[in-house]
């Protein structure tokens, strides 16, 4: 694990700034909550890079129910506070929260990730992307230059899940470990996160996606944790005024998701993976937009960087930066240790 100090958020307006610009390293936002602007965020590169490998490019999850509409802090839109992810400067990508629906994108809707009923679900998904394919052809033959558009668009979104079957046929006899589909979003939040880190470890496992961005706890979260003895609110919380008692209890928070968070390292450290285990082979960043939240501070961020990074990145480490290089710095050094230079 390595452990830094001293990176700065690029752009720290309240919380829009601090998720909006964690993974994207952008230094502004809109104006207003229907101006929704960003940069690319580095999974979605990532993504990009990996997209012709694994049958999901990418996989956007998180422990709340999205919103990208209407404004959630001060006046800009909801999606900055919703989301990390931007596949470009004017598309956030919301994140998934209900099990079922993860589960659906990396296996269908078959019902389990056994063999026989993904081979099945293959087929019939050729068949109809088959059908598909045809009346779109078809249907081009009749239309004017600008519907010509519109369905090219939408011909490019079904090259994708052809693209996606391709890799499915060619990854049929991965052993995948057998899972029923999961019913909904179950109620309580430490079964719901288990869940949400097993469906990562069987896709990380399974090779179908090499790229996840996952918020545990979203900007303004009012989820309150009575299970730790926690009965306030997150975000109010969060605004502890160096009041020592509160302080206790967001710390009483932060060591809580660390800890179920630690489980999943475990199972990542315990699955073999070629020469090693998942967690020798993956990269993990883990942090935060803010770091003071009662001043909404953007300085001295929180973040650990976990995984061997497939021998590239070198543990047991505290790197204290002085001169408060900035998360975009960071991010492209990053980058450039995963071999994907921007």
């Amino acid at each position: 694990m390595l452990v830094l100090s001293g990176l700065r958020a690029n752009w720290n307006y309240i919380h829009a700034g601090a998720s909006g610009s964690f993974l994207t390293g952008t230094t502004r936002g809109g104006r207003n909550e229907v101006e929704v602007i960003a940069d690319v965020s580095m999974d979605q590169l990532l993504a990009r890079q990996f997209a012709n490998d694994t049958q999901v490019a990418s996989l956007e999850i998180a422990m709340d129910p999205p919103a990208n509409a209407g404004a959630c802090t001060g006046i800009l839109s909801c999606a900055y506070t919703h989301t990390i992810s931007w596949r470009s400067p004017t598309q956030p990508l919301p994140m998934e929260y209900n099990p079922r629906a993860v589960f659906e994108k990396l296996f269908g809707d078959s019902g389990s990730t056994d063999r026989a009923a993904r081979e099945a679900r293959l087929r019939q998904h050729k068949s109809i992307l088959d059908s598909v394919a045809e009346k779109l052809a078809r249907l081009k033959r009749e239309l004017g230059p600008q519907d010509q558009v519109k369905v090219n668009e939408y011909t490019e979104a079904v090259r994708d899940v052809e693209r996606r079957i391709q890799m499915a046929e060619a990854q049929r006899d991965v052993d995948v470990p057998n899972l029923e589909q999961p019913q909904g979003v179950p109620p309580a939040f430490e079964d719901h996160l288990a869940l949400m880190l097993d469906l990562q470890l069987l896709a990380f496992q399974s090779d179908l996606t090499r790229v996840i961005s996952f918020m545990v706890g979203k900007e303004q979260s009012a989820r309150p944790y009575p299970q730790i003895g926690v009965p306030e609110a997150h975000h109010p919380l969060s605004h502890h005024n160096d009041i020592p008692e509160l302080i206790a209890h967001m710390s009483k928070i932060n060591r809580y998701h660390t800890e179920l968070f630690s489980r999943y390292l475990a199972k990542l450290r315990a699955t073999p993976d070629g020469d090693g285990s998942l967690l020798d082979h993956t990269t993990i960043l883990y942090g935060s937009g803010i770091s003071n939240s009662t001043k909404h501070s953007g300085d001295n961020l929180p973040i650990l960087v976990m995984g061997g990074g497939a021998g590239r990145l070198r543990g047991g480490r505290h790197l204290v930066y002085t001169d408060k290089p900035s998360m975009a710095n960071f991010l492209l050094t990053l980058m450039d240790k995963l071999d994907v230079p921007v």
